[in-house]
């Protein structure tokens, strides 16, 4: 083998390459003329010159040479992040330039929005050339932790919209009905604008005049997709009516679901979650609320139903007829 056929990187040596390694420790050393067909011995560093005799080569000892290969791995991993970071920051306001509603090469139905102020400004322009129906889900957490700006903001928008005729519905969580930010929101708006809540709803849904959809890309949501393929605008269109109908009035007219033998409409949804074995972090989680005030609920729930242990609650829960939708 030659220098030049020997083409693969010198972080992972090649198998002949480590079998003369493994000869030299034996040995304690290889002649060097043997090393020259397999240079990455030498660039690595696991054959060294012989400083007795330089037509020989010794081993470095393999508790140092491996740390020293891995090293060299972490450190071309740590200079491809650098990269990664450097090519991102340049592409960010090459993004920002792009043409107002140019297709993009995929024909315009799938389009890849980075980065939570890029997502609100196209959401932004798209809805100032709507005039029809803006359907949204805004899960629990799209309501924690954003600044009063962006409140602002998305209240100076939707007025807009509905101040040219426009309709807003918009689906929330139970757990949603007290906060105050949301509860501001409908005092400020005037219009044709409708909420509805649900124990659970989906991930966050835009859709804008059943033609333009927005949705998550990413768990913390600086990604996000638009979507403008009919058949996919469709199926969100037709899954958000179906919520819809079984929501429970919020705003303009508030409606409450009545109690049942004692049970409370949150107590109730959390009884379904017990019954098919969620923990109590799940069920907070598919509720919109923290896990204390979802053991608390569970707590009341075993004191009405009269319960001692959890096995005791689920057998209890399915005695008790409140998960009967018919009653």
């Amino acid at each position: 083998m030659t220098a030049a056929a020997h083409d693969h990187g010198p972080e992972e040596p090649c198998e002949a390459a480590l079998e003369l390694y493994a000869r030299a420790l034996r040995s304690g050393h290889v002649p060097a003329q043997e090393a020259e067909s397999h240079p990455c011995l030498v660039d690595t560093g696991l054959l060294r010159p012989d400083r007795d005799d330089p037509r020989r080569l010794r081993p470095l000892a393999p508790a140092l040479a491996l740390p020293r290969l891995l090293r060299s791995i972490a450190d071309d991993i740590a200079r491809r992040r650098r990269q990664e970071t450097r090519l991102t920051e340049a592409f960010e306001p090459l993004l920002a330039l792009a043409v107002p509603g140019a297709e993009p090469a995929d024909g315009g139905e799938l389009r890849l929005i980075s980065g939570l102020g890029r997502i609100n400004q196209v959401i932004t322009r798209t809805m100032t050339r709507a005039s029809g129906e803006v359907l949204t889900v805004q899960p629990h957490a799209s309501h924690v932790g954003p600044p009063p700006e962006v409140h602002a903001e998305a209240l100076e928008r939707d007025q807009a919209f509905l101040d040219r005729g426009g309709r807003i519905r918009t689906l929330y969580q139970h757990t949603t009905r007290h906060i105050p930010t949301v509860q501001a929101r409908y005092e400020r708006l005037h219009g044709d604008v409708e909420a509805r809540t649900l124990d659970e709803i989906t991930e966050r849904l835009v859709v804008v005049d059943r033609a333009v959809a927005f949705i998550p890309a990413s768990k913390d949501r600086t990604l996000a997709l638009e979507v403008r393929h009919p058949a996919l605008i469709d199926y969100f269109a037709t899954a958000f009516d179906r919520l819809w109908r079984l929501a429970t009035p919020m705003y303009p007219e508030s409606v409450r679901t009545p109690s049942l033998n004692g049970v409370t409409p949150r107590q109730r949804a959390i009884a379904a979650l017990l019954v098919e074995g969620h923990t109590d972090t799940v069920i907070a989680d598919r509720l919109g609320m923290n896990v204390r005030t979802a053991r608390v609920h569970i707590a009341k729930l075993a004191a009405t139903l009269g319960s001692e242990s959890r096995a005791q609650l689920g057998y209890l829960i399915g005695r008790s007829g409140i998960l009967d939708r018919e009653r």
